[in-house]
């Protein structure tokens, strides 16, 4: 088989091609087939990839995704967890994992790997906004808090992570400052909509219903199909002992 791929190797590429190079001939080829969206074609590649070098981290990495791609979890599971025992340190490996646990909804594992792979990659945002989320899904908001302002300090204009934070502190009933970064949110970005219908939420957990209607018909006019704006909506026009109103709204639905 070595013998094979090293030949094919030596036909495509232009120059020498070692032998230890074909595993990363293979994962290359494998990895423009994945990002095309050929998931399955691209798995056989980066098989061929880490049978030629059962060594080879990227290889097992790229495997992984790809399964995890084909919502093959434990297989994609496996796959990270040989690239980890090669590589300690693998923030990608540790990523791969948090991903498929959070789509089985196994958010404390997901947790876990997810600190992790901020762990080896500190400075990387979108993994301390990941951690941050999770957290937020088993109920620790105020460590999520900690991991959002960890990825502000990198990007102060992350409005995703703002947005969060806000979340994080609604739930922790700290109201004003919560609307004021869903403000901060909407400077950034006029047409966050969740931004308004949380900013709703807020106003009503104040008991400020009128004011909380006017956000939640901004997130309306953004996005008149909304479900959430238009179910907060209802609930605060009940609230306000407006049945008639709440009925006709939801029977519009």
């Amino acid at each position: 088989m070595k013998t094979i791929l090293l030949l094919i190797c030596l036909v495509l590429v232009t120059g020498a091609c070692a032998a230890q190079d074909a595993d990363r001939y293979l994962d290359g080829l494998g990895s423009k087939l994945r990002s095309a969206g050929n998931h399955t074609e691209s798995l056989l590649l980066f098989n061929l990839s880490v049978e030629q070098n059962a060594s080879y981290v990227e290889g097992w990495i790229h495997r992984g995704d790809s399964l995890r791609a084909l919502r093959k979890n434990n297989e994609s599971l496996e796959s990270y967890d040989q690239a980890i025992r090669l590589k300690p340190d693998s923030s990608l490996a540790w990523s791969g994992k948090a991903e498929v646990y959070a789509a089985m909804k196994d958010f404390k594992n997901a947790s876990f790997a997810a600190s992790k792979a901020t762990q080896f990659d500190s400075k990387n945002k979108a993994y301390l906004f990941r951690e941050g989320k999770l957290l937020q899904a088993e109920g620790y908001f105020a460590e999520a808090a900690l991991r959002f302002d960890r990825a502000l300090a990198i990007d102060p204009k992350y409005k995703d992570a703002i947005y969060r934070k806000g979340l994080s502190l609604v739930a922790s009933n700290n109201l004003s400052q919560a609307m004021e970064l869903f403000d901060r949110v909407l400077a950034i970005d006029p047409k966050y909509k969740d931004a308004y219908n949380a900013k709703g939420l807020a106003l009503m957990a104040d008991g400020k219903y009128e004011e909380a209607m006017a956000e939640y018909d901004e997130a309306l006019k953004l996005d008149p199909r909304s479900g959430s704006a238009s179910i907060n909506r209802i609930h605060a026009l009940l609230a306000q002992n407006k049945q008639k109103e709440a009925v006709d709204m939801l029977l519009r639905l």
